[in-house]
């Protein structure tokens, strides 16, 4: 390594406050791989099985106590333990029986869990590379909500031939959640507004722009009174493959993506390096207006990927409702994945399947309210997010790479 180059990793390393060496040069004396250490950012897998594990001990404790014969036998509990102790385990081995048969327990099953967990994954993909570059994007549901609003457009306005009519119509989605994730970065970039604030104003108002668009003929289902347009033309649809959208697909191709563009990619050296310290970033050369802007547009881009996978995929209408949670639930995704590519695919599987088996659970024998399924997921980010805590129940020694990364906030 040149003495420019080390000089180069000592001022990205450095708070600000003290540089040494002579001042570097942008460009291809950048090193992309210098910020890729795996130890600062993969959640160590002993801690994450441990957390998922203490979450599921507290999650059948609640099912137990949700069951109606398993409280039924409380007052009676010190004169025949047996039945408190039976029916709580019948309860719960139940419910995870069938939240486990639900969601993976066939080739149907699986179908379903990939189809859900394909847009969790995508958006949450983009909530993870804003958090790379040090924005926390809320934007997601908004982002989302603009890319199937011009999908879905395309999808059922236009005629056009089988195959380009696809590919407009995907451009097009990913085209409606860049141009809204842009917005916030620029306002980012060029005035200094919170991204936060932007996001969530944004959110609000992609919600209102779909609102009113329903109440246009040109997106109204005819002969319906619902705010609800028609599905799009078969042209316009992903193909499947067993029963699965191949859109499914590309939200894997769009994990690999990801990881390239962090690990392997200039721009993606310089989104890490303003993650870590835009002051340094700034004073090595690096044009950190230009770095936000672009996180954030790839990251709406992201989001758009994912309202394909409803709207071309999945087939759904646009309406209201549309977007449902996946915004939101992709920032607890990001989170769950520690920001790191193949950490957001693992956590949007794991709340894929969840929220398909939780059907499974309710329509069990056992009744297990679904929202418990929710309660589930949230203690699971919780223990994940809390990794000392996990080490203290469970009696594990410390890593070190969790303080690095606390330090350094979710875009280290």
């Amino acid at each position: 390594m040149t003495d420019e180059k080390r000089s180069q990793g000592e001022v990205l390393s450095s708070s600000g406050e003290e540089r040494t060496g002579t001042e570097p040069k942008p460009g291809p004396e950048i090193e992309p791989a210098s910020l890729s250490s795996p130890v600062t950012w993969l959640p160590t897998v002993v801690e994450t099985f441990v957390a998922v594990s203490i979450a599921l001990v507290i999650s059948a404790i609640l099912i137990a106590f949700s069951d109606q014969q398993v409280i039924e036998s409380i007052p009676y509990i010190f004169s025949y333990p047996q039945d408190f102790f039976g029916r709580s385990w019948d309860a719960v081995s139940t419910s995870y029986a069938a939240l486990v048969k639900g969601s993976v327990g066939s080739g149907g099953a699986i179908s379903t869990t990939l189809e859900r967990s394909a847009p969790l994954i995508c958006a949450g993909l983009g909530v993870s590379l804003a958090f790379r570059a040090g924005l926390f994007n809320i934007g997601a549901q908004g982002q989302l909500m603009l890319g199937a609003l011009l999908a879905g457009y395309v999808g059922f306005g236009w005629s056009l031939p089988s195959g380009l009519h696809l590919l407009v119509a995907f451009v097009a989605g990913l085209f409606g959640g860049a141009l809204w994730g842009a917005i916030a970065g620029v306002l980012k970039a060029q005035t200094g507004a919170h991204e936060v604030i932007t996001t969530i104003m944004l959110n609000f108002l992609a919600g209102s722009v779909l609102l009113y668009a329903l109440s246009k003929d040109t997106f109204q289902r005819p002969d319906s009174d619902n705010r609800q347009s028609p599905p799009v033309d078969a042209t316009a649809q992903f193909g499947s493959v067993f029963g699965t959208h191949l859109g499914v697909v590309l939200a894997f191709v769009a994990a690999v993506g990801v990881w390239w563009l962090l690990e392997r990619s200039t721009l993606g050296f310089e989104l890490r390096a303003v993650g870590v310290n835009p002051d340094a970033s700034r004073t090595a050369g690096m044009n950190v207006p230009k770095v936000y802007t672009l996180a954030m547009l790839i990251a709406g881009a992201l989001a758009g990927l994912a309202a394909t996978m409803n709207v071309l995929g999945h087939q759904d209408s646009l309406s209201p409702s549309l977007a449902g949670s996946i915004g939101f639930d992709a920032i607890t995704v990001a989170l769950l994945g520690r920001a790191t590519p193949l950490g957001t695919v693992l956590a949007g599987l794991l709340f894929g399947a969840l929220s398909v088996g939780g059907v499974a659970m309710q329509a069990s024998t056992a009744s297990t309210p679904k929202e418990l399924t929710q309660v589930l997921q949230a203690l699971i980010v919780l223990f994940v997010a809390a990794p000392a805590l996990v080490r203290g129940l469970a009696r594990l020694r410390s890593s070190g790479s969790d303080s690095a990364m606390m330090a350094k906030g979710w875009g280290g």
